[in-house]
């Protein structure tokens, strides 16, 4: 149950392509978000979709993975885990960002011709 401590699972379609860089340290990391949907119907019996946006970031293989295969649209699942982090912007203002390291990355549909 340990490994369940910190976990995330998600399936959903690529907002855009990776941002890819090389750190100062020579490791890669690819920066991306993804859009998931719930449909449900509300009070009324109207159908409604919610769409939540999530800050995906990986490192290493699984960068170079993103960079050449990831594309906007695209569905993927992922498997990774929770990170929250703060920042002081140029401003003076502190900033909190959370966001999701993948460990796993699986793409999802149709296979393009290429």
């Amino acid at each position: 149950m340990y490994a369940l401590k910190n976990k995330v699972q998600l399936i959903g379609n690529l907002g855009g392509k990776p941002e890819v860089k090389n750190t100062e340290s020579g490791k890669k990391l690819a920066r991306f978000s993804m859009a998931t949907n719930e449909v449900y119907r509300n009070a009324s019996g109207d159908k409604v979709t919610e769409t939540q946006w999530h800050n995906l970031v990986a490192w290493g293989k699984l960068a170079d993975i993103a960079e050449k295969y990831l594309d906007k649209g695209k569905e993927v699942a992922i498997e990774g885990k929770l990170i929250n982090r703060s920042y002081t912007d140029k401003e003076g203002n502190k900033k909190y960002i959370t966001e999701i390291q993948v460990n796993e990355l699986l793409m999802l549909g149709v296979k393009s011709a290429e």
